[in-house]
């Protein structure tokens, strides 16, 4: 049953997650809402049809993606201020994940409009799951910059990387990016590589980067890539500061603007020393 949310008389924008594969995975409440607003903004129409007429969905579209998404969501904005409750939907999963919708929902926030969100299926949470990997916590980083020169400087500020990793790659670059993760990362990095989720040859891959590159696997890839160890960087940063000289390592911290004291009790902290003891070798 539709809940009451369009007939307050102010009209919504509503977030409606739709299938990644599995058309059993769409929600009622998300086939009821679609079915009601005035309007949906789809990121291909040509791809949302079929989902709207395998639900039996008559409600209008409009086109809404990554090359119009300023102009059309003032143009949507306008609408909706107007009277008209929109939906917006994307190919498959949740609108706004690596997505134009953001933009739109931002600029709806910016007019005062009310933003409903109808959740379901997501790639990047599904993958997450199938991985096997530590869930607690994870970092999402979509798809990496096309030019290599910026794609390398996201990874590397992942290296020392804690939590897991999710990344979203096209096959024609698949292989590259597992070289270069390979390169910043370390081969021996457990790594699952999820494609075709919910569908019928559903693939997950649980691996290393090393052995990855050896399969040469060949499609779109949700990439769920282990963090490092919270105990091996540590011991890592210990490493690097005990080969520095103490008057070295209190500079790192007064450089930072920290005092006197304060500098002491981090230098105590990465060298696994007391605050005292730092003190008393200072004065050497």
């Amino acid at each position: 049953m539709m809940n009451n949310s369009m007939d307050d008389g102010n009209a919504k924008l509503y977030i409606c997650a739709t299938p990644i594969g599995n058309l059993g995975d769409m929600s009622q409440r998300a086939i009821e809402v679609l079915r009601s607003v005035d309007l949906i903004a789809a990121e291909d129409t040509r791809n949302s049809i079929k989902l709207l007429n395998h639900f039996d969905i008559k409600t209008p579209m409009t086109s809404y993606h990554e090359f119009n998404k300023y102009d059309k969501a003032d143009e949507l904005v306008t609408k909706i201020l107007a009277g008209t409750n929109v939906a917006v939907i994307t190919d498959a999963g949740t609108p706004c994940i690596s997505d134009p919708g953001e933009v739109l929902v931002q600029k709806c926030a910016d007019a005062g409009i009310t933003i409903v969100s109808v959740p379901g299926p997501s790639a990047v949470i599904t993958a997450l799951t199938l991985s096997a990997l530590n869930t607690r916590r994870f970092v999402f980083e979509g798809f990496l910059p096309p030019q290599k020169k910026e794609r390398l400087k996201v990874l590397d500020r992942l290296k020392d990387e804690t939590r897991t990793m999710v990344l979203y790659e096209a096959p024609h670059h698949l292989i590259s990016t597992l070289e270069e993760l390979k390169k910043i990362l370390g081969g021996n990095r457990r790594i699952s590589l999820c494609r075709e989720m919910t569908k019928r040859y559903e693939e997950v891959i649980r691996t290393s980067i090393d052995e990855a590159i050896s399969m040469e696997p060949k499609g779109e890839y949700v990439l769920v890539i282990e963090g490092r160890s919270e105990k091996e960087l540590e011991e890592e940063k210990q490493d690097k500061f005990l080969s520095m000289s103490l008057e070295e390592h209190m500079e790192i911290y007064l450089s930072q603007g920290n005092d006197k004291k304060e500098a002491m009790k981090l230098v105590a902290k990465d060298r696994g020393i007391s605050k005292r003891d730092v003190y008393n070798m200072l004065q050497k």
